[in-house]
């Protein structure tokens, strides 16, 4: 015997769709597909590439934009407005990728080899903006190993150009100044489309297991560079004054030279004069040579005392100036 269900049984009720409805929603449907797969946006830091079929199709700025949909043309954000940066020889927080560099890679990195045929470990750091879009897309295929090797490479060349006293010293400045211009030559002829713009060496030193010995001389040649410093300045302060007192005593002695031969270019014509007169008036030439003889005698300093020089014995003397002198 069956049994009645208690409740009514429900019915799927019959649903007409109209021929129209059904347009709107594929039209809907195929405008919504449209707008997802061609409407893109480019944030104001970068610039979109965009191929059609693979095959390159233009580059587009900042903003909204539409392409062909349904995968006919795709679009690759690239920002070229910012500036990336690379390390070498360290590492201070995980790559993009998740994945850290081991020790090993960084210590081949860092170690390089001088000039003088010292070892020495240099960090440093690229930065660099990528400036055209279309070649860092269709170029290179792995951007990331390329710069790393050109970068690593221009450094050691300019490292082994070099004593490592300079790479330590002196010469880091001009070594980040042509690391910049060989780079970028590279990078060029490579067509990557990115420009370096700055390099910075981080930290150069010398390897662990000499950097003791390496301290004391680099601090004997420090105090063999302030000694010599302290005797040029000594000299600097010495041997002008030196010189100076030599241009004074040549210059006197030029003036006593002139002097003297002045002196006695008067008395030759003095001579010569008093020569002359005689010739023409010999008596009256040596008395007037007496008078003068004993004038400049009596105008001598006081007390003298005129002595007769036919005298056998020393007598009375005559004092010119007082009394008798006994």
């Amino acid at each position: 015997m069956a049994t009645e269900y208690p409740y009514p049984k429900w019915k799927m009720p019959d649903i007409k769709l109209k021929r129209r409805t059904v347009l709107w929603i594929c039209a809907l449907a195929a405008l919504l597909a449209v707008g997802v797969t061609g409407l893109y946006f480019v944030d104001e830091t970068s610039q979109a590439v965009v191929t059609r079929l693979g095959r390159y199709a233009r580059t587009v700025d900042p903003g909204a934009h539409f392409k062909l949909p349904f995968g006919i043309e795709q679009s690759y954000v690239i920002p070229t407005r910012v500036v990336q940066t690379e390390q070498f020889g360290f590492q201070e927080e995980q790559r993009g990728s998740g994945a850290r560099r081991s020790s090993n890679t960084m210590k081949r990195e860092s170690t390089m080899l001088t000039g003088d045929l010292n070892i020495i470990e240099v960090e440093w750091t690229i930065q660099y903006r990528i400036v055209d879009p279309k070649a860092w897309l269709f170029n290179v295929a792995d951007h990331e190993k390329t710069i790393r090797d050109i970068s690593q490479s221009v450094v050691n060349t300019l490292v082994g150009d070099r004593a490592i006293l300079d790479v330590m010293r002196l010469e880091r400045g001009p070594i980040e100044t042509a690391a910049i211009e060989l780079m970028n030559e590279n990078f060029q002829q490579l067509g990557l489309g990115i420009s370096v713009r700055a390099v910075n060496l981080q930290n150069v030193r010398p390897p662990e297991g000499v950097k003791a010995a390496f301290e004391d001389v680099n601090k004997s040649t420090q105090d063999m560079e302030r000694l010599t410093n302290e005797g040029q300045e000594s000299y600097n302060a010495q041997i002008p004054r030196a010189k100076g007192e030599a241009a004074r005593l040549i210059q006197q002695a030029n003036g006593y030279a002139i002097e003297r031969v002045n002196n006695a270019r008067g008395d030759a014509a003095r001579f010569g004069a008093v020569y002359e007169a005689y010739r023409a008036s010999p008596q009256i030439t040596r008395e007037r040579l007496y008078l003068e003889t004993m004038e400049s005698i009596f105008k001598a300093k006081d007390n003298q005392t005129l002595i007769d020089g036919k005298l056998d014995n020393v007598l009375p003397l005559k004092n010119i100036s007082g009394g008798s002198v006994r």
